[in-house]
């Protein structure tokens, strides 16, 4: 079934997600939502994608929810949306294969939730972040007090949050909510030539990173320090450490893959 309001393009493995609504700045309609949902489960299940970019057609990334359709839900039905979003992004968040997300320009509200649920922000600019949810008399919905906190700290975090204060790339970069700014006309392939770097390296290895960072994270470091060691031994079990190490020693690339 095609996407109505995004764009799924795929070359050399890097498939390119682009949120297509520029008249309404990307802004997160229910049927949006819903498209993001398919989009990620599609990439999750193609064997022709290896890594992940999100970006937004226009002037935004995303900027925040479509408030028409906000307006008028009840509280069972806010709360169900709210659960519904927070299920898919978390599908981008846990994903095996890397997500970039490519912030083109106002990243608010509900975009600033899937940028922080990608693994790697990559800013022009000229991007704007924020969570100004409060100014509508409510809160994130999608993870923003959650994984905000985990990125930048409960402080710095909770300031943002209950000023709804509005931060540029720059000062995004020094909290550590970015990874990297670059120049609006360099953002795609600067994204592009991070996810190669990735996707040179082994997958097995990246998606076993990526599970042993999440989880992680809701660890004590003796529990994690287990889940590494767990994960490091699964892998030496497999093709593409074989393939690796015995590259390494050859003094050739690898060619891995993914057993």
């Amino acid at each position: 079934m095609p996407y109505q309001f995004l764009t799924l393009e795929v070359a050399d493995k890097i498939a390119t997600l682009t949120v297509n609504r520029p008249d309404k700045l990307n802004a997160l309609n229910d049927a949006t939502i819903d498209e993001l949902g398919r989009a990620i489960d599609e990439v999750r299940s193609r064997d022709d994608i290896g890594g992940l970019i999100v970006t937004g057609a226009g002037r935004a990334f995303i900027a925040g929810a479509d408030i028409s359709e906000l307006a008028g839900k009840s509280a069972a039905e806010a709360r169900a949306l709210a659960e519904k979003g927070q299920g898919i992004f978390r599908k981008f968040e846990t994903s095996p294969k890397p997500v970039i997300a490519a912030v083109n320009g106002f990243a608010l509200g509900g975009g600033c939730e899937l940028a922080l649920a990608c693994h790697i922000r990559v800013a022009s600019d000229k991007a704007k972040f924020g969570q100004p949810e409060v100014k509508l008399g409510t809160l994130p919905g999608y993870g923003g007090t959650q994984r905000l906190a985990r990125l930048v700290g409960k402080g710095r975090a909770t300031q943002l949050i209950l000023t709804a204060e509005m931060i540029d790339a720059a000062e995004a970069y020094r909290l550590g909510l970015v990874n990297k700014v670059v120049a609006g006309e360099d953002l795609l392939n600067s994204a592009n030539e991070m996810m190669k770097q990735i996707l040179a390296n082994g997958p097995l290895a990246i998606a076993a990173s990526i599970d042993a960072i999440d989880k992680g994270l809701d660890m004590s470091i003796d529990e994690g320090l287990a889940l590494e060691a767990q994960k490091f031994g699964e892998m030496a079990g497999t093709d593409d450490m074989k393939e690796g190490t015995k590259a390494f020693l050859e003094k050739r690339a690898p060619v891995f893959r993914g057993k």
